[in-house]
């Protein structure tokens, strides 16, 4: 530190650099940094897919079942009417073939969900695990 003395009217000011307000900020951004850094560096597992070289005995992916439902509750499965254990079967019978296979419902606005409910239950028992529903835009 400088020390000065007082004349009679003469007031000296201190040419030095104040450095506790430097450290005082220098210590708050420290901790603040201390603080955040593990939150930025914690990163989350995930299992992305890979690109797989197509093979020439690839398969091409088979056409979705396409179900539709009508308001009164009839099924109808590609253009033919089943009834609800018919699609059973139907559904099972598909699996058995290509565990792969996609369920495309398509149900009118004013069914009730029951019926949608039932067929949800049946692709279920068949053991499909892709199920879609068919929307349509205005």
């Amino acid at each position: 530190m400088a020390f000065g003395h007082f004349s009679d009217n003469e007031a000296y000011e201190s040419a030095e650099i104040n450095v506790t307000p430097l450290v005082d900020v220098m210590l708050v951004l420290l901790i603040v940094f201390m603080i955040t850094m593990p939150v930025l560096t914690h990163s989350i597992p995930l299992s992305l897919p890979t690109h797989k070289a197509e093979s020439p005995n690839q398969t091409e992916p088979t056409a979705p079942l396409r179900l539709a439902i009508d308001m009164d509750g009839n099924y109808r499965l590609g253009d033919q009417m089943v009834t609800l254990a018919q699609l059973r079967t139907h559904l099972s019978s598909q699996v058995k073939i290509n565990p792969e296979v996609v369920l495309a419902i398509a149900a009118d606005k004013h069914v009730a969900y029951d019926y949608v409910a039932q067929v949800l239950a049946a692709a279920r028992d068949a053991g499909l695990v892709k199920v879609g529903f068919v929307t349509q835009d205005k």
